[in-house]
């Protein structure tokens, strides 16, 4: 019983640490076969700050974070170790911008599938949480779709 409650506990400690961080738009980019990378983006409000200092997926072998930034006139994507979420305020993972780039991609990833992304976070006081993402994979961005005819 003890066992119980002490994992109830752990449990609820966790899920108030993750009910701080708001994801939204969460979309990654379809694919083609023999493509090896591609990139997911998304919003995200932290409502006490912190940082995203990693991402897992089980589509991908590695999992970075990466920004778009002007170099001597020429953009150039890097990766970064981690990027600040100040707290009650949107950071927007976006083309062109800051993004979570998935490598040695496993398969394709389909228009309309979607995928898991474990996101890394820690908070204010330094605590490590983890908190999974599901992601739409699209070929733009949500409400930029082309009209149909």
């Amino acid at each position: 019983m003890k066992r119980i409650l002490i994992a109830a506990l752990v449990w609820a400690a966790a899920g108030s640490a993750l009910a701080q961080v708001n994801v939204s738009s969460a979309w990654a980019r379809s694919t083609v076969p023999g493509q090896g990378g591609t990139g997911a983006f998304m919003t995200i409000v932290s409502k006490d700050g912190g940082k995203l200092v990693g991402a897992a997926s089980a589509v991908a072998g590695v999992v970075e974070l990466h920004e778009m930034a002007m170099e001597n006139n020429v953009m150039k994507m890097r990766a970064i170790p981690a990027l600040d979420l100040p707290a009650g305020r949107e950071v927007e993972l976006k083309p062109g911008g800051y993004h979570v780039m998935l490598l040695d991609l496993k398969r394709p990833l389909k228009v309309g599938e979607k995928v898991q992304i474990e996101l890394r976070l820690e908070t204010r006081d330094g605590k490590r949480v983890t908190q999974p993402v599901e992601v739409e994979v699209r070929s733009t961005a949500p409400g930029k779709d082309m009209h149909k005819h």
